[in-house]
């Protein structure tokens, strides 16, 4: 008889860990929401608020690595576990405490959490090579689920409510979460041998660059900015519909991009999501803002669950927690250095050039994700 692959335990606990996340991520997608709408209420100023913001994302960068050998040390269980109580505090935080000093410790709290949440889903999902691109699809989509209910009711609420008292409902569901983490394995993982000296990027790291630099950098606050004329209704249930959406793309489209990836191939179908994503960038950036915005948003959410089954193939054993978290980091630094550069080029250059030189330097490195054996990122796995 054969056994539905939803009783096996990795499949359990990929989806415990990815509901635990669904349950703490609201908490931050809905910060950047109404920060930046109502930062008087919060105490700050607009500048202030884009440094709240980004701060989240800075602590990644700079301490995946901490994360990592801390994961490693005390396994799922106990890291999920104190990560959606940091959640909730944040979110009890964000109701009560005013100004940037008193916020952005918080604001580091959650990227830390963050980053333990993100890194054991990516863990748990890819723990066998046998459907682990269909486990990552699906975790893709419990994740969302959190942002995708919790956006459109946050901007709903905002019109009645003070805008912060939302985030006490925000905190009490981040600690529904310590029920599902419990069930987590507590079971630790082998610490791999401490590199020394710094080490060039491969291809891995430059497209999960490109992919954060080019989708969740300079496509997001290009759509604001240069569909700003065009969005209808007040800004923001406007705002709160349109990210939900993207989260929406997440849970329907996640899972087929796994499964896709199960019969054709992750690096393969990489390449190909990646080459579309290029035509409609440059479609978008050429002025068909809404229909290419709305492919690039499906292609996205296709492309979501392959890195991390092509990074746990290539890096086997002790090294795979560790090139999970390095591939994060890589993705951080573009999605935090993109938003920077739609701001410095937009009001400067012509949208067609600011999104093709990027689009096509996509594809790319999606290229040389395909490379076969020989190509020097591959030579490079095989020596970690």
């Amino acid at each position: 008889m054969t056994i539905p692959s939803a009783q096996y335990p990795i499949d359990r606990h990929s989806r415990h860990a990815a509901l635990a996340m669904a349950l703490a991520l609201p908490t931050d997608v809905v910060l950047y929401l109404l920060l930046p709408m109502y930062s008087e209420h919060f105490g700050v100023t607009l500048v202030e608020a884009g440094v709240l913001l980004a701060a989240n994302r800075l602590i990644r960068i700079a301490g995946y690595g901490f994360v990592a050998r801390f994961y490693a040390r005390h396994g799922d269980r106990l890291v999920c576990t104190l990560a959606v109580i940091a959640a909730s505090v944040c979110a009890i935080g964000y109701a009560t405490l005013t100004g940037l000093w008193a916020l952005l410790p918080l604001r580091l709290l959650w990227g830390l959490a963050f980053a333990a949440l993100n890194l054991s889903t990516q863990a748990l999902a890819t723990a066998e090579a046998t459907g682990a691109s269909r486990r990552s699809g699906r975790s893709r989509a419990f994740i969302a689920l959190g942002p995708a209910i919790a956006l459109p009711l946050a901007a709903l609420l905002a019109y009645g409510l003070w805008p912060r008292a939302i985030f006490w409902l925000l905190a009490a569901t981040a600690m529904m979460g310590v029920v599902v983490t419990r069930r987590l394995p507590s079971r630790t993982y082998s610490m791999p041998p401490k590199r020394r000296g710094l080490s060039l990027p491969n291809s891995l790291d430059m497209w999960s660059f490109l992919e954060g630099f080019t989708l969740d950098g300079l496509f997001i606050i290009g759509l604001s900015y240069l569909g700003s004329d065009l969005l209808p209704g007040n800004a923001v249930m406007t705002a709160g519909l349109l990210l939900s959406l993207r989260y929406v793309g997440e849970i329907v489209l996640s899972p087929l991009g796994g499964k896709l990836a199960e019969r054709f191939g992750a690096e393969k179908l990489l390449l190909i999501l990646s080459l579309m994503t290029c035509v409609c960038l440059i479609g978008f950036g050429a002025g068909w803002l809404w229909s290419c915005a709305t492919a690039i948003v499906v292609l996205r959410a296709l492309q979501l669950p392959l890195l991390a089954p092509i990074v746990a193939r290539r890096t086997p054993g002790p090294q795979r927690v560790h090139a999970l978290a390095a591939r994060s980091v890589w993705r951080d630094i573009g999605a935090g250095t993109g938003p920077l550069a739609a701001g410095l080029l937009l009001p400067l250059l012509s949208a067609f050039w600011i999104y093709t030189v990027p689009a096509v330097l996509l594809v790319w490195a999606a290229a040389c994700v395909t490379r076969p054996s020989l190509n020097a990122s591959q030579k490079i796995e095989s020596r970690r």
